[in-house]
């Protein structure tokens, strides 16, 4: 069994002066933007999650008993809480947008079949009509929402949507006995 944490002596209230949020933030604002922006590299959204993370300790100031690793704990939860919501896929290159956080982990075999799927995937592409990879191309590279893909070519927003979900699942269809599938 284990054994309970042990209990922090908290100042009381007359010496609560000594450690209050203000003097917190002004000793450990730019250790934690320099730890957010380690984990993120977008500065604007490192300084949001400390602002953030400040805020919430504010709120529960009275139940935090070790503030500075509450602090430390609570910008890496939500550094990779935002890693993990900002993911998108990325069609047709090797690098993404944002850095995967077990992207150092990758073994030579995973690099491979990444590799393999990417050439396969490519290889399906160009093999597309030219409507249809027209429709990829705006959606997928280009990254336009179904509106403005509709204005371009002509299609109605319900049609694009349709079309485009057909398109994907032929070529995951084509992609599945080459043993590719959303994992590779």
């Amino acid at each position: 069994m284990l054994n309970p944490s042990p209990q922090v002596d908290r100042p009381s209230d007359h010496d609560e002066c000594a450690l209050t949020v203000g003097a917190l933030f002004d000793s450990e604002e730019s250790p934690l933007l320099c730890y957010a922006f380690s984990l993120i590299g977008e500065r604007a959204v490192a300084e949001d999650i400390v602002q953030e993370v400040f805020l919430q300790l504010h709120i529960h100031w009275n139940k935090v008993d070790s503030p500075r690793a509450w602090l430390f704990r609570s910008v890496r939860n939500r550094a990779y809480n935002h890693l993990r919501d900002s993911r998108r896929e990325v069609f047709g290159s090797d690098k993404g947008d944002m850095q995967d956080p077990n992207a150092l982990e990758e073994t030579p075999e995973s690099v491979l079949v990444r590799m393999e799927a990417a050439a396969a995937l490519r290889q399906l592409l160009a093999e597309l009509d030219e409507s249809d990879r027209q429709l990829i191309t705006l959606k997928y590279f280009d990254g336009l929402p179904y509106r403005d893909i509709s204005t371009a070519t002509g299609l109605s927003m319900g049609n694009v949507g349709y079309r485009l979900h057909h398109i994907l699942k032929a070529l995951a269809a084509k992609l599945g006995p080459l043993g590719i599938d959303e994992i590779s």
